[in-house]
C-alpha cells in the first residue's frame, strides 16, 4: 500500500491548498466591496473639478495652461504604469504590461525614448527587467491608495511635461468594468484634450477669482490630473481584488476536482490491493487443502 499512502499524502496536500485558496477568495471578496466603494466615491470629485476647470478655461480663453498645450514633437514620451504589489490575481498585470510593452516597441521603432513612473511592485520589477528608463516608482500602497504617496513620484513626469521636456504622458492601468471583467487601458493623460476637459456641459458659469484666474486655473488643473491618477489607482485596486477573487475561486474549484480524481485513484488502488490479497489467501488455502 505504498502507492496508497503516497496518494493519501497528495490528497491531504491538495486539501490544505484548497483551504488556503478558499480563505483568500473570501478575503478578496471582502476587500473588493471596499475597493469598489472607494473607486465610486472618488469619481464625483474628479468630475466636479473638471467642470470648474472647463468653465474657467472658457471664461479666460487668453490663458492656456501648459497641460492643455500640445507637447513638443520629438521629445521623449512618459508612461505612468499602474499595477499591483502582489500576485495571484490572474492575468491582470500581464495584460496591462503587455499593452505597455506594445507601445514601447512602437516608440522604439520610431527612435523615441520613453520615461516610466512605476506604481506597484509588478510594474517596477517588470520595467527593470526589460531595461526601461524608470524615473521614479512607488510601491507598497496597501489596500487604500493615498494621494500624498502618489504625488511625489508622478510629479516628476508632470513637471517635465510642463517644462516641455516630454511630448505626451500616458496613463496605463486596469479599468474596473464589473466583477468578472477588467479592461487594460492605455490612455493619454497629458496634454488634456479639449473633449475630455469640456465633457458634457450644458451650462457655464462665471466666477470671481481670488487671487486671480491664472492661479486658480493652474491649481485646479493640477488637482484634476492628480484626481485622474488617483482614480486610475483606485480602479486598479478594485480590479485587483475582483481578479484575485475569481482566480482563487477557480483554484478552489480545481482543487476540489483534483481531490475527487485522487480519491477515485486511491479507491481503485486500495480495491486492487484488497483483491490481490484475497486472491493470495484463496490460492494459499487451495494449496494447503
Amino acid at each position: 500500500m505504498a502507492a496508497g499512502k503516497e496518494i493519501r499524502g497528495k490528497i491531504k496536500s491538495v486539501e490544505n491548498t484548497k483551504k488556503i485558496t478558499k480563505a483568500m477568495e473570501m478575503v478578496a471578496a471582502s476587500k473588493m466591496r471596499k475597493a469598489q466603494d472607494r473607486m465610486r466615491a472618488a469619481r464625483p470629485y474628479a468630475e466636479k473639478v473638471r467642470n470648474i476647470a472647463a468653465n474657467l478655461s472658457k471664461a479666460n480663453p487668453e490663458y492656456r495652461h501648459p497641460f492643455v498645450l500640445p507637447g513638443a514633437a520629438g521629445k521623449p514620451v512618459g508612461f505612468i504604469v499602474v499595477t499591483t504589489d502582489k500576485g495571484l490575481c490572474g492575468g491582470l498585470n500581464t495584460n496591462v504590461l503587455r499593452a505597455v510593452t506594445t507601445q514601447l516597441r512602437e516608440l522604439d521603432a520610431k527612435g523615441t525614448k520613453a520615461e516610466i513612473v512605476a506604481i506597484g511592485n509588478k510594474a517596477a520589477g517588470f520595467m527593470s527587467r526589460i531595461g526601461a528608463h524608470v524615473v521614479s516608482q512607488v510601491t507598497q500602497l496597501g489596500d487604500t491608495p493615498h494621494l500624498e504617496k502618489l504625488i511625489g513620484p508622478v510629479k516628476v513626469l508632470l513637471d517635465k511635461f510642463a517644462a516641455g521636456e516630454i511630448s505626451t504622458v500616458y496613463l496605463c492601468y486596469t479599468r474596473f468594468i464589473n466583477t468578472m471583467k477588467q479592461e487594460p487601458v492605455v490612455e493619454t493623460l497629458l496634454p488634456l484634450s479639449a473633449d475630455r476637459l469640456a465633457g458634457e456641459q450644458i451650462h457655464s458659469w462665471d466666477y470671481l477669482y481670488e487671487p486671480d484666474a491664472q492661479t486658480v486655473i493652474d491649481d485646479l488643473l493640477i488637482r484634476y490630473v492628480e484626481a485622474l491618477i488617483y482614480q486610475a489607482v483606485a480602479e486598479n485596486m478594485a480590479s485587483e481584488q475582483s481578479a484575485r477573487m475569481v482566480a482563487m475561486k477557480a483554484a478552489t474549484d480545481n482543487a476540489g476536482t483534483l481531490i475527487g480524481e485522487l480519491k477515485l485513484v486511491y479507491n481503485k488502488t486500495r480495491q486492487a490491493a484488497i483483491t490481490k490479497e484475497l486472491s493470495e489467501i484463496v490460492s494459499g488455502a487451495a494449496a494447503v487443502g
